[in-house]
């Protein structure tokens, strides 16, 4: 656990509970991989949480690609305790991951909404804050965030160690304004925080 992040008695029995159901589903459908099982807090629960911080309090926030619910659980786990109010919308394609997604959502009482399809073939989510983790490079995210967000709208996308890199080519299609805040789990890599997508 980290102890830079402090939450309540009742958040922490929420997200060890979460670690548990991935820990117990991860076998079966690979939610996440092995070797970072073992690290499941740092690698991914914390990873994932230091998000929050940087978002809008409240609006619709969209994850693409939710997979194994990083960060999309983690969110709606920590929300409510950080004095936020999101409108939760995952998408996930694989339909094993659905099915995981919405027994989490089930089993630790929380709100949120699951599409089962493919992330370029629905309508536009209009989401103010828009996010994906391990997902893909930042050009292909900035096309699903272009088709994705709302006017005025926020991506927040982690990126690991060759993020500068991505960054770079991905001006090649798109013009954006973007802050990038070093990441509390990764010595490396960034979280890059995204506005005024155009395609150019």
């Amino acid at each position: 656990m980290d102890p830079k992040i402090n939450v309540s008695r009742e958040t922490m029995q929420k997200l060890e509970a979460f670690a548990s159901l991935v820990q117990k589903w991860t076998p079966k459908i690979n939610l996440v991989s092995k070797h970072s099982l073992d690290d499941l807090w740092a690698r991914h629960i914390w990873d994932s949480a230091q998000l929050l911080e940087l978002a809008p309090q409240q609006g619709r926030w969209v994850d693409l690609g939710s997979g194994g619910g990083f960060p999309a659980i983690i969110i709606a786990i920590l929300s409510p305790e950080k004095g936020h109010d999101h409108e939760l919308i995952m998408v996930e394609s694989d339909q094993r991951k659905s099915v995981f997604l919405r027994t989490a959502l089930r089993e630790l009482n929380l709100s949120g909404t699951v599409i089962s399809e493919r992330i370029e073939e629905i309508e536009p989510l209009g989401a103010l804050i828009l996010s994906a983790r391990a997902l893909a490079d930042l050009t292909i995210l900035l096309g699903y965030a272009d088709h994705h967000l709302a006017e005025g709208g926020t991506a927040l996308f982690p990126k690991g160690a060759r993020w500068e890199k991505e960054a770079q080519v991905a001006t090649d299609k798109w013009s954006f304004s973007s802050e990038s805040f070093r990441s509390k789990s990764h010595p490396d890599a960034a979280v890059l925080k995204i506005k005024d997508i155009v395609r150019v």
